[in-house]
């Protein structure tokens, strides 16, 4: 009966060890936030996006309370983001389990593909202050993901001779 004790005992001493480590929360108060984007499919052969930077506002101070993510910055072809297709395009840590506000920051290189024809795609303000989205959102302590539905269809707006310009429409998810 000692023999079967003593080893129940060390694997119930190693389990609660593991058990603890698992649930121990950041003593800091960070959060890891992870940022996602996917699409509604749109009348296009391509829709590109050219994500430069992902940054998030976790409290109303206007220095101090934004984080720039690791970004995957590049050119996102948001029609290969449909039918539950998603992307990681940022992830990082912030000193707050609160976002408040998301900023894509874009490049230049943003273009749409017509019956095979490239245009380019007019963003106003999209590489000046960014594509804001209000989130307002409290986080799990440990990792959180937010997905980002980039709304082609209802975002593109034709102008004429070959002129797009993308009014984003952006749903939080």
């Amino acid at each position: 009966m000692k023999k079967l004790f003593v080893p129940v005992m060390f694997m119930a001493s190693v389990a609660a060890i593991v058990l603890i480590a698992c649930s121990k929360e950041d003593s800091a108060g960070n959060t890891t936030l992870k940022v996602r984007l996917t699409d509604n499919p749109v009348n296009a052969e391509e829709v590109n996006v050219d994500i430069q930077q992902v940054r998030v506002k976790f409290s109303e101070d206007s220095i101090q309370g934004w984080a720039t993510l690791n970004t995957n910055a590049g050119i996102y072809n948001l029609l290969g983001l449909q039918n539950g297709v998603d992307t990681l395009i940022a992830v990082g840590t912030i000193p707050s389990n609160t976002v408040k506000e998301i900023r894509l920051v874009l490049g230049t290189d943003n273009t749409i593909k017509v019956a095979g024809n490239v245009y380019p795609l007019t963003i106003p303000s999209g590489s000046e202050s960014g594509l804001k989205i209000k989130v307002n959102k409290t986080l799990q302590t440990s990792l959180d993901s937010l997905l980002i539905d980039f709304d082609a269809a209802l975002s593109i707006h034709e102008i004429g001779n070959g002129t797009y310009h993308l009014k984003p429409v952006l749903k939080l998810k």
